[in-house]
């Protein structure tokens, strides 16, 4: 019997329709649009804009586009991961708000939280459920709403992140096809850098950390710059080394969309050029736990059965690591 591996059959993404360009943003920050573009890559983010609706609703969306572009039964499911960093709310399990509204009544589901690598750790978790033999339909979700966790008088912040939803479903595979090889790192070094003060165990909301502002994103963003860069491209380069590839095996890197020159620098670590490399932080920016997703459903229809993908992530924490797929489909 051939060994089971997990592989990505289907994609399916949502963006919300209101588009933050950077012109737009000059009005709110002392900001420009040369200097975010400078810095990050970023032109336009995508922000949900309706009231009552989280990251639930990005989620949905995704979901459903892929259930519909794949023909897929959502009864047939075993289960839904969610990656998200912005939960609807606490406690309540996002995902298995969206597992029931999609219609996978028969799957279990739960979150997974690793800031900007939560996609990529689920991809982790995903392929070892498909791998055990027992699930056959995993649908990997990542989701964020970002906005509601952004202070828009924060230029640091603000000009870095948007709302977005992207899914992929994973079956088995026999061909040998699919995830192939991950390395997945983390260090608690990275807590004060990237965080969100208040609203936790440690410090419960209140009338002050309101009044704070403590609710919010903040960054040091030198620090978490610094960290990406280096980090991201390590494990990187690592995983190539280990599986034997060169650039020229390489046909695709999927980088976290989180600034234009951390994803440079990364794929010149591993002697990519940039026709190989999946970007659309211009259009998007930091969508955190959906980025991935987003960038494989704009690039679909470039992918062949076969093709070697490395994704690559970094977020708060710090959370880090690459993963090395075989496509196993053609779009077209």
């Amino acid at each position: 019997m051939s060994k089971i591996t997990a592989a990505i059959t289907a994609v399916g993404g949502y963006v919300p329709d209101y588009v933050l360009t950077n012109k737009i943003l000059e009005t709110m920050v002392d900001t420009n649009d040369e200097w975010i573009t400078t810095r990050t890559g970023i032109k336009e983010r995508r922000i949900l804009k309706e009231e009552g609706k989280g990251t639930s609703y990005l989620a949905i969306n995704a979901a459903q586009d892929l259930l519909q572009k794949s023909n897929t039964d959502p009864k047939d499911i075993d289960l839904v991961i969610m990656a998200t960093a912005t939960p609807d709310m606490p406690v309540a399990a996002t995902g298995v708000y969206v597992a029931t509204e999609i219609g996978a009544v028969n799957a279990f589901s739960f979150d997974l939280v690793a800031a900007c690598s939560s996609f990529l750790y689920g991809m982790s978790t995903a392929a070892r459920y498909i791998e055990s033999g027992k699930y056959k339909k995993v649908l990997l979700i990542g989701a964020d709403k970002m906005s509601s966790i952004i202070d828009y008088e924060d230029r640091t912040t603000c000009i870095i992140f948007g709302d977005g939803g992207g899914a992929v479903l994973f079956e088995p595979d026999e061909e040998g096809l699919g995830v192939q090889d991950e390395i997945l790192r983390s260090d608690g070094i990275g807590r004060q850098s990237l965080k969100i003060d208040a609203g936790g165990s440690i410090l419960p909301p209140s009338a002050k950390t309101v009044a704070n502002k403590q609710h919010f994103v903040f960054q040091d963003g030198k620090t978490v710059f610094k960290f990406a860069v280096s980090n991201m491209a390590d494990v990187s380069e690592k995983i190539m080394k280990r599986n034997g590839l060169t650039g020229n095996d390489v046909n695709w890197l999927v980088p976290h969309q989180a600034n234009r020159r951390i994803i440079d620098a990364t794929a010149k670590r591993m002697d990519l050029p940039e026709e190989k490399v999946m970007v659309n932080i211009q259009k998007y920016g930091n969508t955190t736990s959906a980025t991935l997703p987003l960038c494989l459903v704009d690039y679909e229809s470039k992918l062949k059965k076969g093709d070697n993908l490395v994704f690559a992530s970094f977020g708060g924490g710090f959370t880090w690591g690459a993963v090395y797929v075989k496509w196993a489909y053609n779009s077209n």
